[in-house]
């Protein structure tokens, strides 16, 4: 082991992945992202990405379903009883065949704990035979999708305690896990009866890596196989680096300004507008972010259905902005920041390190926004702290992160950011227009399925774009660092699956 590897690990490794790089056939992964515990309900993405947990409905990279440890499923006719069909001859990492009743046990768990079960209509979970039956007390034409997001992944009964807490990751996927050193390691070897295409490496590890600079330099020199999450300079250096090689695919994730409209700053549309045609999206993009292009609306072309090519694209145009403020009474003070009734616009911008393009993007906001006389102090932080100033009504601005594809079908995320407003959503902004389509599409209502409820969804990103409770900034590229050596790595868009399984040590 290297010595920038034992340092940077202080002590880690040693206790959770004692075998050197690359030694034995183990595959190094590293990423930013921490293991709270087995818990799925907190960690259960770590679990699915690294191929030790299933869902009962799958995703392929376009973001259509396919089947998962389901192999088909149906729904009545009044939209209320769905059956899925489950697999045969899957069985746990323990050992345990996967049934009916183990699988009806770990959704009934995962439907008490927060996630996107808890929030359904669920009105039963039931075993019958091969077959999962889920009974609503109203329609939910997405609930399939709902079932291919990881803290609805399905652990062996033996997984938990008496009090329905994981305790143990007893999964059905290709690996299985060896050791487990939250908040920041984790060690799986393959799983010989793997119902599906087995695994080609036969040991892989995870480490949790805050600083972005240090995955790089982790990639660069060796010391980890695979790395997500590259910050924008280091994707330029390790592309030309033969060391290396670095993937890029855009991703159902926006990088966005969430907005306290409550505030009395920003309590109309106009002051929001401004805010957004102060922000040039395009030179981020290039500049900072290392992208083609900023986003145009809050919704990226792939995402089907819901991006509206009808809608007038944002713009940057700071005369306009300030127009519209002065509209708004504002007049610039001494110091060239605007003040009203005695009071100044200072506001503060709150994001997190944890995606290292945020704080560099943020500097840039504060700047773009003092253009147009608004002051901006950053406030780098925890990402909890967005969620917590939401609920306490202190938050001015959020930089975040917004993944649309935690659950395939995206409105599963419109109805928790919109209807009605959640933490990582709308704040201090309710829209019923928006609240009763997004139901209706969620239900399958006639009234909004005539055309496949594309109008609906464009008539969301109609309002969305013109009351701007968010405002978007730049569609998110994943990238990825492949040591030379290793074939078969592929990203995927729904960020589901590292695709460990595939991959292959060149001979």
């Amino acid at each position: 082991m290297t010595l920038f590897k034992s340092t940077v690990m202080t002590g880690l490794m040693a206790l959770a992945l004692a075998a050197p790089v690359r030694a034995d056939n183990v595959l190094d992964v590293v990423a930013p992202f921490e293991i709270q515990s087995p818990e799925p309900a907190t960690s259960g993405h770590i679990f699915t990405r690294m191929g030790i947990a299933e869902t009962l409905v799958d995703v392929d990279d376009q973001g259509r379903l396919r089947p998962g440890l389901a192999t088909a499923w149906a729904v009545s006719d009044d939209g209320r009883s769905w059956r899925f069909v489950l697999r045969q001859g899957v069985r746990f990492h323990d050992g345990s065949p996967m049934t009916a009743a183990a699988v009806a046990h770990a959704l009934e768990i995962a439907q008490g704990k927060p996630g996107p079960v808890a929030d359904l209509p669920i009105a039963a979970i039931s075993a019958e035979e091969d077959a999962l039956v889920i009974t609503l007390t109203e329609p939910r034409a997405a609930l399939p999708a709902f079932l291919a997001e990881s803290r609805t992944q399905i652990l062996a009964p033996a997984a938990y305690g008496a009090d329905g807490q994981a305790l143990a990751v007893i999964g059905t996927g290709p690996y299985q896990l060896t050791a487990l050193v939250p908040p920041l390691s984790l060690r799986a070897s393959a799983f010989a009866d793997y119902w599906g295409q087995p695994a080609h490496v036969p040991e892989v590890t995870y480490t949790a890596i805050g600083r972005a600079e240090t995955r790089a330099l982790m990639a660069e020199s060796g010391d980890a196989d695979i790395v997500f999450n590259l910050d924008p300079a280091s994707v330029t250096r390790l592309s030309q680096s033969a060391a290396v090689q670095v993937l890029s695919v855009a991703i159902p994730r926006a990088l966005l300004v969430k907005v306290n409209a409550a505030h009395p700053f920003m309590d109309t549309a106009e002051a929001r507008q401004a805010l957004s045609l102060a922000i040039d999206r395009a030179g981020i993009a290039q500049a900072v972010l290392r992208y083609p292009q900023g986003a145009d609306q809050l919704f990226a072309p792939a995402i089907n259905g819901w991006h509206n090519s009808a809608l007038a694209p944002l713009a940057y145009d700071p005369a306009a902005a300030r127009a519209l403020l002065a509209a708004q009474g504002w007049e610039a003070g001494p110091d060239g920041i605007l003040m009203r009734a005695g009071q100044r616009f200072a506001l503060t911008l709150t994001t997190y390190p944890d995606r290292p393009e945020l704080p560099l993007v943020a500097a840039v906001l504060e700047q773009q926004f003092r253009a147009i006389g608004v002051a901006v102090t950053i406030n780098s932080t925890n990402s909890s702290e967005i969620p917590a100033g939401h609920q306490a009504g202190t938050l001015d601005l959020g930089l975040l992160a917004r993944n649309f594809a935690l659950i395939p079908d995206p409105i599963g995320t419109v109805l928790s950011d919109y209807a009605p407003t959640g933490d990582w959503g709308a704040m201090g902004w309710d829209n019923p227009e928006i609240v009763a389509l997004a139901q209706a599409l969620a239900r399958g209502d006639a009234s909004v399925s005539e055309d496949d409820g594309d109008a609906a969804r464009a008539r969301i990103s109609a309002i969305l774009q013109a009351e701007l409770p968010v405002i978007p900034i730049a569609w998110y590229r994943q990238t990825l660092a492949v040591a030379a050596g290793i074939d078969g790595a592929t990203i995927d868009p729904w960020e589901r699956d590292f695709g460990l399984a595939q991959l292959r040590f060149a001979e």
